[in-house]
């Protein structure tokens, strides 16, 4: 697991800002739960007679204990993160969520409450403004209302949690992060036997594909009873909540209308054919007679490029300060105050994050660094997160975080500043085709792809509402039906691709979410559009974006820089976008070949 070579081994996070170990966790939260029972004995049952000003007095006693609550989850959930293996940490995890849960029911009643509070009344209470710092957030709860049960329901819904969806989940991460991929006579790990699949080699590629697919049917019976065990206890909490359908519930949470999502998928679904010109064209420039899904990532031109840490780091920090030095500031303290995990390290979670945590603490940046180009890439895109979420601490922890639809706003956007800044330094047009080739791969993987497992999603939360438990051949059907219709024949999908869709964790951890990868992505090529025509006084009120949080609705808050999510042909501007890079990259392949035969006529 080691790799000495990127220097990475000794980038491992501090915890202490937020616990030193896990007995400051209990204590902490010895004291959180009788903050709560505090709490309730003060408010409970008044939540609808509150005045303004006492109302706006109980959230910020509420926030308080919210965010001591935070501390001590996400410390113990970043403390496991690092290695799933170790019992001890995994058994902290529990305990810490058992008794954050015990803790919440406590509190259940203010939602509760506020769901049933009269309308005209709200609306009264709402224009206050003692309930500015809190407006947006009892606004979206108050549009659950219909979906909110009586806290005797509420409380147990929330007890079952623990052992139900949050059991599973954590089940399957652990099953997963213990799997070993066999290739070569080496023992892998998810995330390395994934990363050969950028590798030049072609053999190492279907290899590694191979080998990675014989680790997700050792655990195929094991994984598939997860997913039709968390389909079902969605679709029961589903039922019992009143949603319509299964995706309406992260809809509202992601504080978008059913249209705007449908609007979406359809633009994206409409634009297919996008997908295959550009593996066509990959096709041609990789000089293969067929193209496999385990080609799709393969590099064109130089690909064996190792960016050591501080290297990444430099270029990373290097782009953000071009575009604003309070963005570099804040990225710089990840690195310097060691907020960063990003060491390969045996039992740790695969893939990468950034984790928010409160407002009283800050941001944490989880990767699993190998030094190839697109751990440069990740590493842009988590410290984009965690700037937002650092820029956001001015807002209360009710509007601290953000609906999906723009958590990955910030971002894909720092992603654009590392991959435009590096286009800008490269003179030679081959160099900028594999550098435009790559940065394809990745907008493809974040629109289409994403958008494609929506549409999977769609078929097996459906279906398993309708028809009962799914067989794995049923999983299998709808996953390669959805896939290859995204790629229209431009790639073929081996018999071995359709257990893939086995080890995706948003599909159980936060269905519906992949959605906003898309929207994030198409969001972003219009804010970077706006970047462009505005100059250096975009950078100003896009840090004034960053750090409203989640502070009013995403259509007014990105408006401010003259986007406009309600207009009807936004996500059809994102697409011609991405048209307009394939045409680019179709360009310069064309230049490269008129100059390859030029220099085989001067031969």
């Amino acid at each position: 697991m080691s790799n000495p070579e990127t220097g990475v081994d000794d980038v491992r996070w501090r915890l202490d800002d937020l616990h030193d170990d896990a007995a400051d966790v209990k204590e902490s939260l010895a004291t959180a739960d009788e903050a709560a029972e505090a709490f309730a004995e003060e408010y409970q049952g008044r939540i609808a007679e509150l005045p303004p000003e006492a109302l706006a007095t109980a959230l910020e006693e509420l926030d308080a204990i919210q965010d001591r609550l935070g501390r001590a989850h996400a410390y113990a959930h970043l403390h496991w993160s690092t290695d799933t293996n170790d019992g001890e940490r995994g058994a902290l995890l529990q305990s810490v969520r058992e008794t954050y849960n015990r803790i919440h029911q406590k509190l259940l009643f203010v939602e509760v409450e506020w769901a049933n509070v009269e309308e005209a009344h709200a609306e009264e209470v709402l224009a206050h403004e003692a309930l500015r710092d809190y407006r947006h957030h009892l606004e979206t709860e108050y549009l659950q209302k219909e979906h909110v049960l009586s806290e005797p329901e509420e409380k147990v819904l929330s007890e079952k949690s623990i052992t139900g969806k949050q059991a599973w989940t954590r089940y399957f991460d652990e099953t997963l992060g213990a799997t070993r991929y066999e290739l070569d006579g080496d023992e892998l790990t998810q995330e390395e036997i994934l990363s050969k699949l950028y590798e030049p080699d072609r053999e190492l590629r279907r290899n590694a594909a191979l080998a990675f697919t014989e680790g997700l049917k050792d655990n195929r019976r094991t994984l598939t009873f997860v997913f039709n065990t968390l389909l079902s206890d969605k679709a029961s909490t589903d039922r019992l909540r009143g949603y319509d359908h299964w995706l309406e519930s992260r809809n509202l949470s992601n504080e978008v209308d059913d249209e705007t999502v449908q609007a979406l998928i359809e633009a994206v679904t409409g634009r297919y054919d996008l997908v295959a010109r550009f593996y066509q064209l990959k096709q041609q420039l990789l000089g293969l007679d067929e193209l496999y899904d385990y080609d799709r990532y393969a590099p064109v031109g130089e690909a064996d490029t190792t960016y050591e840490w501080d290297e990444a780091r430099s270029m990373v920090l290097d782009a953000y300060g071009d575009f604003h030095p309070d963005m570099q500031s804040v990225a710089r303290r990840f690195f310097d105050e060691e907020w960063i995990d990003a060491a390969m390290a045996e039992g740790k979670r695969s893939g990468a994050f950034s984790h928010g945590t409160v407002p009283s603490a800050h941001p944490y940046v989880l990767l699993n660094y190998a030094g190839k180009p697109r751990d440069v890439q990740t590493l842009a895109h988590e410290l984009g997160h965690g700037v937002h979420q650092f820029l956001a601490r001015e807002q209360t922890i009710f509007h601290h975080g953000t609906p999906l639809t723009t958590a990955e706003m910030a971002s894909v956007f720092g992603e654009m500043l590392v991959f435009q800044r590096l286009m800008r330094r490269e003179d030679d047009p081959q160099n900028r085709l594999a550098m435009l080739v790559s940065k394809i791969d990745d907008t493809l993987a974040t629109v289409f792809r994403q958008v494609a497992m929506n549409r999977f999603e769609d078929r097996i939360h459906t279906e398993r509402r309708k028809e009962g438990e799914l067989q794995p051949e049923r999983f299998d059907e709808h996953w390669m039906e959805t896939q290859e219709a995204m790629f229209e024949g431009s790639v073929i999908l081996g018999d071995h691709y359709r257990h893939w869709w086995s080890y995706i964790p948003h599909f159980l951890h936060t269905p519906g979410y992949v959605y906003a990868y898309a929207f994030g992505e198409l969001l972003v090529l219009a804010l970077y559009a706006r970047y462009r025509e505005a100059g250096d006084a975009f950078a100003d009120q896009y840090l004034d974006l960053l750090r409203a949080g989640g502070s009013d609705w995403p259509h007014e808050l990105v408006g401010e820089l003259g986007v406009d999510l309600e207009d009807e042909d936004f996500w059809h501007k994102g697409l011609s976008q991405i048209e307009e890079l394939i045409a680019e990259a179709e360009s310069l392949a064309d230049s490269g070949s008129e100059s390859e035969e030029a220099r085989i006529e001067a031969r």
